[in-house]
């Protein structure tokens, strides 16, 4: 199969023949063997039932309901998962995103060799206080601290070649940050082209401010994990020998003073206290740090994660 289009939805009943009818379009077009993925995220209207009576009209479509809303990211890691095409492109179901774009970033990842391209939407349809500049805001940030020079981020559009799919997890809120979830996992290849964005033509937003907060948190989770997954060590037994040195000289220049100046109790200082802490937090630091070490290099995927390195360097 060349295509696999994953489109995760909720409450978005009226787009979804539009939809579903433009992408069969574009890929009789071009004569690609294709599937649509629809994930139908907890809809309250009748997204389903849409889904099921065009699943009678496209052979191509396959509908996966979940029972509650879960989240754009769990819908999207399951839609990875019964992914068949060799590439696979995602896209919003609200007809912001046009299907005219498939075929330019198919022939990116086919040809000219990228793991994952990204939409970039330079000229976009949204509130210029609610979304662009917080948008821009959280971008900037983004490509400081994961060295992406992406735009956008968390544009809905993109493409993927299917070991890059099945290679990653996606949970929280972390379908903004798929590039840099995919760079860790050793994909670097990663390109960005100018997409259309249309203006919303039903229904409304379903992202609220809450948005910004989890989606820091959770580059913050993807950054310590992907430089500390595999070596807690690094970063616990720093922090802790750091902190305990620190401690342990207060203490030792509390006890020379002791003995030069007997002036004073070691107990009646209150820096005495702050020695005592920082040897204690240290001691904990590097405990974790160990315990860490040992989890990993005892967990059950370790071997696998290293013969897929092994693969990948060969």
């Amino acid at each position: 199969m060349d295509i696999s289009v994953v489109i995760p939805l909720k409450d978005e009943a009226e787009s979804l023949p539009e939809l579903c009818a433009w992408v069969h379009r574009v890929m009789e077009t071009n004569g690609w063997t294709y599937e649509m993925i629809l994930i139908d995220d907890g809809s309250t209207d009748n997204s389903w039932q849409v889904i099921q009576q065009l699943s009678m009209q496209y052979s191509t479509l396959k509908g996966i309901r979940f029972q509650r809303n879960y989240g754009k990211s769990a819908a999207l890691n399951e839609g990875f998962r019964h992914a068949c095409g060799e590439v696979v492109i995602t896209m919003d179901a609200d007809l912001q995103d046009s299907p005219d774009e498939i075929p330019a970033l198919y022939q990116m990842i086919t040809t000219q060799g990228y793991d994952l391209v990204s939409g970039w939407k330079k000229k976009r349809h949204d509130n210029l206080l609610t979304k662009n500049i917080p948008s821009r805001f959280f971008n900037w940030v983004t490509r400081r601290i994961s060295h992406i020079p992406l735009h956008d981020f968390n544009c809905g559009l993109k493409a993927y070649r299917k070991k890059v799919v099945k290679s990653i997890e996606v949970y929280g809120e972390m379908h903004r940050y798929i590039p840099v979830i995919a760079k860790w996992a050793g994909f670097t290849r990663i390109g960005e082209k100018v997409v259309e964005h249309r203006p919303r033509k039903y229904g409304r937003s379903k992202f609220g401010w809450e948005r910004f907060i989890n989606g820091f948190l959770d580059l913050l989770s993807i950054v310590f994990v992907g430089r500390f997954g595999k070596r807690p060590m690094h970063f616990f037994g720093t922090m802790g020998t750091i902190a305990f040195i620190f401690g342990f000289a207060i203490a030792v220049y509390l006890t020379i003073a002791k003995f030069i100046f007997f002036q004073y109790r070691m107990t009646e200082r209150p820096i005495f206290y702050l020695a005592l802490l920082a040897m204690i937090i240290g001691s904990q630091l590097f405990l974790a740090g160990f315990l860490g070490e040992l989890i990993t290099r005892n967990a059950p995927e370790r071997n696998q994660y290293l013969i897929e390195e092994k693969l990948r360097l060969e």
